[in-house]
């Protein structure tokens, strides 16, 4: 039996989702710029998905721009806030995801400004004492910081760190692409410029997303070529990703407190478990359901003479788990997020992730295999 533990990855996509998507595939193949029936029948569907989409965040639906992903929404935030709005300072943190961290970079370098990283906890928490030091800074701000953190779990105050912002005249942007399709989003409740989705994180397809732009705030193109969502994203829509999308996020938000409720019951009792297995172990992050994201479980084990073939042994025995982000997994490096808050880089580190399609028993199978390789 395989179990699949790396939700934070990526999730398996929705029979719904599917299903979907296959229908626009099968029926709808014209291009939504062309004036003839069949675009503006695929127009209609775009725009249909676009309202949905922004009806479950109470949000215009003008505010949504459609992307590749999360990776491109947060280019594209970052790079209008520079580009189109005079931004001079970016602050985030050193436990950013490196869609934010490696843009922030890059064109802090190639436009003489600062890139500033304000202090965080041993648990990830951030420093809002210093971060509103660094928006007393001179030049006009920018402020990336996650929403849930894809590795250690721990939740940003979005309502007290855009509270500072506007305070000091700054922007905001969280990338809040492991939140989006696990919590709920009111856009007209919470003062924010920038947030961004990936669908294949709530069980929808892999290569879209968009990004959410508050109608204030002015966007330039990072992918040139075509008039596509309103001047701001050049290339044809992917028309069977965008209606997926939509699918995925009516099937979150279809009684997001139930999914919560099922997948944190399910993290606390792997939390309880392995608590009653190892008296030697820790978790990075925060653990307390108020401000960790449900879905996501970071656990430093204990060092023995076998700990070093975790992550290969539940491998081996069908159990797929991450050592990290997946985006990284490929580095030699270690993951920057657990060196950021001074994690015990010596001791086996694996992250659990969950989903609504997580069950009891696979957390059962899970935890035999770990106490196997510790016997």
């Amino acid at each position: 039996m395989a179990i699949y533990l790396d939700n934070a990855a990526t999730t398996p996509m929705a029979t719904e989702v599917i299903e979907a998507m296959t229908e626009v595939m099968r029926s709808t193949f014209g291009n939504p710029s062309s004036t003839h029936s069949f675009g503006r029948e695929s127009k209609g569907i775009l725009e249909t998905s676009r309202r949905s989409i922004a009806k479950h965040l109470n949000c215009e639906a003008s505010e949504i721009i459609f992307t590749s992903g999360g990776t491109e929404a947060d280019n594209l935030a970052i790079c209008s806030a520079v580009n189109k709005m005079g931004v001079q300072h970016i602050i985030t943190s050193s436990l950013e995801h490196h869609a934010v961290g490696h843009t922030a970079d890059s064109i802090a370098n190639a436009k003489s400004i600062k890139v500033s990283l304000v202090k965080v906890d041993n648990n990830g928490h951030v420093d809002l004492a210093d971060l509103e030091r660094l928006l007393q800074e001179e030049g006009k701000a920018l402020v990336s910081l996650m929403h849930a953190n894809n590795e250690i779990a721990t939740l940003l105050p979005l309502k007290k760190v855009s509270a500072l912002c506007r305070k000091h005249n700054a922007l905001f942007h969280s990338d809040t692409v492991q939140s989006m399709g696990h919590y709920s989003f009111d856009l007209q409740g919470l003062d924010i410029d920038f947030i961004t989705c990936a669908a294949h994180k709530f069980h929808g397809p892999k290569g879209i997303g968009f990004l959410y732009t508050n109608k204030g705030v002015q966007i330039t193109p990072i992918i040139h070529g075509g008039a596509q969502e309103r001047g701001f994203r050049g290339g044809t829509e992917n028309m069977s990703g965008i209606v997926g999308l939509a699918k995925a996020m009516d099937l979150a938000y279809e009684d997001v407190e139930a999914h919560q409720k099922k997948v944190q019951e399910l993290k606390s009792y792997f939390i309880k478990e392995l608590e009653n297995i190892f008296e030697d172990i820790h978790f990075h992050g925060e653990t307390k359901p108020e401000q960790s994201l449900y879905t996501v479980l970071n656990v430093c084990f204990p060092i023995t003479d076998k700990s070093s073939m975790l992550l290969f042994t539940l491998d081996i025995k069908g159990v797929a788990v991450s050592g990290g982000s997946a985006c990284t997994s490929g580095a030699s490096v270690g993951s920057h997020v657990l060196a950021g808050i001074n994690a015990d880089m010596t001791r086996p580190n694996a992250r659990f992730s969950f989903s609504r399609y997580t069950t009891k028993e696979e957390i059962d199978i899970a935890l035999k295999v770990i106490k196997e390789v510790y016997e």
